[in-house]
C-alpha cells in the first residue's frame, strides 16, 4: 500500500506541474484580436519561471524567458497591416501544447474610454441613453475587419492589475454583434468605421467605461507625477495631493468608491498595458465640470500617464469637448479643455457645442462626434494634411469704437445657423464696468446667416468702449458659428488690447 501512495502522490505531483507549466497568452491575445500596425508589439503571459517562451506570428518570432512570478513578455517586430487572419502562437519549452489566438488582424487600434456618454452605446434598451440612430446603423453594418473588444467588470482596485477579471472578447462589426440589447460605445463604433472607410485596412477599438466617473480615477500614478513639479495652475497641488479638505465644498470630488484616485486605470486599463495601440479617445468632464480651467493640468496627468504606461511617448488623444446640457459654468471647463488642447502637441479637440440637449446630459447624436474625432485623425495620424479638421480658434480681438473685430484660424469663411432662425449668437461684450450685454454681429450678408469674410465685426447696444468679448458663457449655451466645413466655434473670452 506504501508504494501506491507513493506512486499516487508522484502522479499528483506530476499532474500539477503539468499544469502549472502550461504556457499562456494574457486575455489581451484572444481570437480575432487586431494587433498595431508600424511598431513594436509587446505580447505577453504566463509559463513556469524560468520556462523558455516563443512566440511566432506572420512569420516572425521573438523569444522571453519567464520571470519568478511566471510573467514573460516577448515584442514582435513592426508589421505591415493585413487583413489575413492568422494564428498568433505562444510555445513554451515546459508546456504539453502551445496557447494560440486565431483569426488575428493587424491594422490601427485605438481605446476608447471616459464617463457616460463615453459609454453610451450604440443600441440599447433605454432610449435615453442610446444612439438615435444605433439601430438603424446595426442593421447595415456589416464590416468583419472593424473589430471591437469591450471588457470591464464595473469594479475598481486599489493596485493596478496584470490579469483581466473577465476574458476579453474580440467581436466583428456585423449586425448581430451591433444589434445587441446593450453593444459598444456609439461614439467608438463610429469613430472605427470612419477610420476603416478612409484607410481601408482592419481597425480594432478597444473599450473602457464608466458613467458619472471623474478623469482621477483614470488617471495612473506615473501622470499624477508627470505634473507634480509644475505649479502653473491654481489648485494643482492640492488635487496633486489629494487634500480636498482645502478647497471649497462645492469643488471637492465625491467620495464615492469609484471616485478616488487610479481606481478604474488600475482595474480596467491597467491589464491592457503595454498592448500597442496608435492612441485613446476620451469624452469626460461632466463630473469635472466645475474644475474650469483646473482641468487642464488633469488632462496632462491623464495623457502623460497613458503614454508612460502604453510605452508610446507618441501616443494620440483625439478627445470630446463636453456639449451643453445646462450646467451654468460650462464654458469654463471648455475653456480649460481647450487650454489644455493647445498645450500638447499629440491632443486635438472634437467641438460639439452644437449637439447638447439642455433636457439630458446625455446627447444621442454619437454619429457626429465620432466623425468629427475621425476627422482630426485622419489629418493628423494618418497623413491626410488637406483635410480641414480643426474647429475655429481665436487669432486675434481689437476694439474698433464701439464695436470689435475678432479674427480666427482655422476658417476660410464663418456662417451662423440657428435652428430658429433668429441670427442670435451668444456674444457678449463688456466695457470697464464689466456688465456684459448681449453683442450682435454687424457683418452678415443679408439675413441668411452668412458672414461677410472670415472675421466677426461684433457691437453691443450700450458698450461704448469694448474691453473683453466672450462667446457662450449664457444660456442656452450652444454653438451656431460655424467655418465652411461645418465645424463649429467654441467657446472663448478675450481681454482686448
Amino acid at each position: 500500500m506504501g508504494s501506491i501512495r507513493i506512486l499516487l502522490a508522484a502522479s499528483a505531483a506530476a499532474a500539477a506541474f503539468a499544469a502549472d507549466a502550461q504556457v499562456e497568452l494574457a486575455g489581451a491575445f484572444s481570437d480575432g484580436a487586431v494587433l498595431q500596425r508600424g511598431m513594436k508589439v509587446p505580447v505577453w503571459g504566463k509559463a513556469s519561471p524560468g520556462e523558455k517562451v516563443t512566440v511566432a506570428f506572420a512569420g516572425q518570432s521573438a523569444e522571453a524567458v519567464a520571470d519568478a512570478n511566471g510573467a514573460w513578455r516577448a515584442d514582435l517586430a513592426p508589421m505591415e497591416a493585413s487583413a489575413e487572419g492568422r494564428v498568433l502562437v505562444a510555445n513554451g519549452d515546459r508546456s504539453d501544447a502551445p496557447a494560440k489566438a486565431e483569426d488575428v488582424l493587424v491594422g490601427e487600434v485605438w481605446f476608447c474610454s471616459g464617463q457616460s456618454n463615453a459609454e453610451l452605446p450604440l443600441v440599447g434598451g433605454n432610449p435615453r441613453f442610446r444612439d438615435g440612430k444605433g439601430a438603424m446603423r446595426a442593421q447595415m453594418t456589416v464590416k468583419p475587419l472593424v473589430r471591437y473588444c469591450y471588457q470591464s467588470d464595473y469594479k475598481v482596485s486599489a493596485e493596478p492589475k496584470r490579469t483581466f477579471p473577465l476574458k476579453p472578447v474580440w467581436k466583428k462589426f456585423t449586425p448581430e454583434n451591433l444589434g445587441t440589447s446593450s453593444t459598444f460605445s456609439a461614439m467608438g463604433v463610429y469613430f472605427a468605421l470612419e477610420l476603416h472607410s478612409a484607410l481601408g485596412i482592419p481597425v480594432g477599438i478597444i473599450g473602457a467605461y464608466w458613467g458619472g466617473t471623474g478623469i482621477s480615477p483614470w488617471t495612473p500614478t506615473s501622470g499624477n507625477l508627470s505634473v507634480e513639479a509644475t505649479r502653473k495652475y491654481a489648485e494643482r497641488e492640492v488635487y496633486s495631493s489629494g487634500d480636498f479638505a482645502a478647497l471649497p465644498a462645492d469643488r471637492r470630488p465625491c467620495k464615492r468608491e469609484q471616485d478616488q484616485p487610479r481606481v478604474l486605470w488600475n482595474e480596467m486599463v491597467s491589464p491592457w498595458t503595454p498592448y500597442a495601440i496608435r492612441g485613446f479617445i476620451w469624452y469626460q468632464g461632466c463630473h469635472n465640470a466645475g474644475d474650469g480651467l483646473a482641468y487642464a493640468p488633469k488632462m496632462h496627468a491623464l495623457y502623460n500617464g497613458w503614454a508612460k504606461e502604453f510605452e508610446n511617448p507618441d501616443l494620440r488623444l483625439r478627445f470630446v469637448q463636453l456639449a451643453p446640457w445646462g450646467f451654468d459654468r460650462i464654458a469654463a471647463i471648455q475653456m480649460g479643455q481647450a487650454l489644455f488642447a493647445s498645450e500638447e502637441p499629440n491632443a486635438k479637440m472634437a467641438v460639439i457645442n452644437d449637439r447638447g440637449n439642455l433636457d439630458d446630459i446625455h446627447p444621442n447624436d454619437k454619429e457626429t462626434v465620432g466623425q468629427r474625432l475621425a476627422l482630426l485623425s485622419l489629418k493628423y495620424d494618418y497623413g491626410f494634411d488637406w483635410l480641414k479638421a480643426d474647429s475655429p480658434t481665436v487669432k486675434s480681438a481689437r476694439a474698433d469704437g464701439a464695436r470689435v473685430v475678432v479674427e480666427f484660424d482655422n476658417a476660410e469663411s464663418l456662417y451662423l445657423y440657428n435652428p430658429d432662425k433668429s441670427l442670435t449668437a451668444g456674444l457678449e461684450v463688456c466695457g470697464e464696468d464689466g456688465q456684459w450685454k448681449s453683442a450682435a454681429i454687424k457683418n452678415l450678408k443679408g439675413d441668411k446667416g452668412l458672414v461677410d469674410g472670415a472675421r466677426l465685426v461684433v457691437e453691443a447696444e450700450g458698450v461704448a468702449a469694448p474691453k473683453k468679448i466672450r462667446y457662450l458663457h449664457s444660456r442656452p449655451w450652444f454653438g451656431c458659428i460655424y467655418n465652411e466645413v461645418n465645424l463649429p466655434l467654441g467657446a472663448f473670452e478675450e481681454t482686448l488690447p
